[in-house]
């Protein structure tokens, strides 16, 4: 995984144009957690799917089956993810000095700040998605955290939340056609979950500023043509939003007031990626 990850970060360095402004995208390697000073994965089992070939910005997601496990104690460097996909088994946890009993089910979820350290014992075999969330994901998604080094989110063991639930299943599901819709589609899914953390669960909550409008057109003009010069290749979110001046969440709230407005240069950039059957 480490060899396919390197090789993933060089191809992204080596493709940019010195004549757009770089982006501030991080790629995570993967699930890891801290165990006696060394980085490590999760689990000691391998993923059955995971994000790292697509190399989304700012957020990891791995897919386990695994029997009974004790996970033992370990910090978590990143914001953490967690939703049991099948089975309905016991899981105790030790965590900050405190044994927590639980009984998990499909849609049981796990939100833990970065640094939150625990061990977790399970009784029996699940199906789950598992996902680390850099914290300038996070930073970079809104204009009102542009200053923050960091969010701190609210710690859940046993949450059932609908939305979460339904944004992780749809990134597992492009995952696994393929990416039909290219890195674009994955990393605007990872941007509306940052989005949906930050105005939910952050501990000082942050409500982005609703957008009016579509983009200004100088900036929609710099986006287009750096669209159309990299029709070839497989554009991220950040690109974008770097090149537009924008943070990722107010570039995406302007591309759908675009879509909204059915404006011309938009369609026909759509319709130009099409005919030469693009995927951004």
């Amino acid at each position: 995984m480490a060899a396919t990850y390197h090789s993933i970060v060089h191809k992204l360095s080596g493709s940019a144009s010195a004549r757009y402004p770089a982006s501030s995208r991080v790629v995570v390697p993967g699930v890891d957690v801290v165990r006696d000073g060394r980085e490590e994965p999760f689990l000691p089992s391998r993923p059955t799917l995971s994000s790292v070939p697509a190399a989304w910005g700012g957020i990891v997601l791995e897919n386990y089956s695994v029997p009974a496990v004790l996970i033992s104690r370990h910090e978590h460097p990143e914001h953490f993810l967690h939703l049991v996909l099948r089975g309905s088994v016991e899981y105790q946890i030790r965590t900050n000095g405190r044994d927590l009993r639980f009984a998990s089910r499909p849609g049981t979820l796990f939100l833990l700040p970065r640094g939150t350290v625990d061990e977790i014992n399970w009784r029996g075999p699940t199906q789950r998605i598992a996902v680390a969330v850099h914290r300038r994901l996070l930073t970079n998604a809104l204009d009102e955290t542009a200053d923050a080094d960091d969010i701190e989110l609210t710690e859940h063991w046993n949450l059932i939340d609908r939305h979460l639930s339904a944004l992780l299943l749809e990134m597992t599901a492009d995952l696994e056609d393929d990416s039909p819709a290219g890195r674009l589609y994955g990393e605007s899914l990872a941007n509306t979950l940052a989005v949906y953390l930050m105005n939910r669960y952050a501990v000082k909550r942050i409500t982005p500023v609703g957008y009016k409008g579509g983009l200004p057109g100088y900036r929609l003009k710099r986006v287009l043509d750096f669209i159309n010069e990299k029709l070839e290749q497989d554009i991220s979110l950040s690109q974008l939003a770097a090149i537009a001046g924008m943070k990722s969440a107010l570039l995406f709230a302007a591309i759908q007031a675009e879509h909204r407005s059915s404006s011309p240069p938009v369609c026909a950039a759509e319709e130009n990626r099409t005919r030469q059957g693009a995927t951004v």
